[in-house]
C-alpha cells in the first residue's frame, strides 16, 4: 500500500496494521477500511494487531475536521467509521503504544483486546471544544468500563494513565514499552492456534449477544454452537483431541 497512513505487515499468521499518522482524518479512515478489506477474506490471517508508530498511538482527530458537521460527514467520522475493524472475522488486538485520545481512543475501542505500554494515556477531550465524542466512543466505552467511569472520562475530558485503564477494564494488560510489540505478537500467536471459526462465532456471540435480553442471547449462542458442530474444523478438533495432537484448522 503506497502512500498510506496504515502499513500492513505479515508476522506469522498475524496481520499488523501500523498507523503512521497521529491525527485521524478522512485518509486514515479510508486506509483503515482498505486494510480491513485486504485481510477480511484471507484465511491465512488468524489475528490482526493494530498499533501506532513513534511515541503515540493516536492523539485524536485532525483539527480541520472539527469545524462543521458537513466536514465530519464527508470525512466519514460520523456513525461507525471503525466498524470495519470491529467486524473483522479475525480477533483484533490493539497494542496501544502511547497516547490514545479522542478519535484515537475511539479507534482502540473497536478492537477486541487492548494491551497498553506503561506510558500510554487514554482520554476523550472533545467536551473541552464543545463537542461530543464520536465514532462510537460513547457507546463502546460505556459498554466496556461501565456507565459511571465512562461518564467521568467523557464529562471531565481528563485522561487516565495505563494502570487506571487496567483497573477499570479498558485494557487487559500493561507492559513496559519495549515489550509491547512482543507481547502483542504472543497473544496473536496464541489466538492463531485456536479454531478460526470458533473464534469468529465467539466474537459474534459476545458482540451481538450483549445487546440482547439474556434468554434471546442464550438461544443465539446455542444456534452458533449448532452451526459450528457441522464444520470441518469442529471434526478436526475432535480428531486431534482423541489423537492427542495439535489440530490443523482450515477455517471450514
Amino acid at each position: 500500500m503506497p502512500d498510506t497512513s496504515i502499513t500492513i505487515q505479515r508476522r506469522g499468521a498475524a496481520a499488523w496494521f501500523i498507523l503512521s499518522r497521529h491525527e485521524i482524518d478522512a485518509g486514515v479512515i479510508r486506509d483503515l477500511q482498505d486494510a480491513c478489506e485486504a485481510v477480511a477474506d484471507d484465511a491465512g490471517v488468524r489475528a490482526v494487531v493494530l498499533t501506532g508508530s513513534g511515541e503515540a498511538f493516536s492523539r485524536g482527530w485532525d483539527g480541520k475536521l472539527l469545524g462543521e458537521v458537513e466536514a465530519l460527514r464527508q470525512a466519514g467520522v460520523l456513525g461507525n467509521p471503525f466498524g470495519c475493524l470491529a467486524e473483522l472475522p479475525a480477533p483484533v488486538i490493539c497494542a496501544v503504544n502511547g497516547d490514545a485520545l479522542g478519535g484515537g481512543l475511539a479507534l482502540a475501542l473497536a478492537a477486541d483486546i487492548r494491551v497498553a505500554s506503561e506510558p500510554a494515556r487514554f482520554g476523550l477531550p472533545e467536551a473541552e471544544l464543545g463537542l461530543l465524542p464520536m465514532a462510537g466512543a460513547t457507546q463502546r466505552l460505556s459498554r466496556l468500563v461501565g456507565r459511571g467511569k465512562a461518564l467521568e472520562m467523557i464529562l471531565t475530558g481528563e485522561p487516565i494513565d495505563a494502570p487506571e485503564a487496567l483497573r477499570v477494564g479498558l485494557v487487559g494488560e500493561v507492559v513496559p514499552a519495549g515489550k509491547l510489540a512482543g507481547r502483542a505478537q504472543e497473544i496473536a500467536d496464541c489466538i492463531s492456534e485456536r479454531g478460526p471459526l470458533a473464534l469468529q462465532y465467539a466474537k459474534e456471540a459476545v458482540s451481538r449477544g450483549i445487546d440482547m435480553p439474556l434468554e434471546q442471547a442464550l438461544r443465539f449462542e446455542t444456534d452458533l454452537t449448532v452451526i459450528l458442530q457441522t464444520t470441518e474444523d469442529r471434526a478436526e478438533g475432535v480428531r486431534a483431541f482423541l489423537g492427542k495432537r495439535k489440530p490443523k484448522f482450515k477455517g471450514k
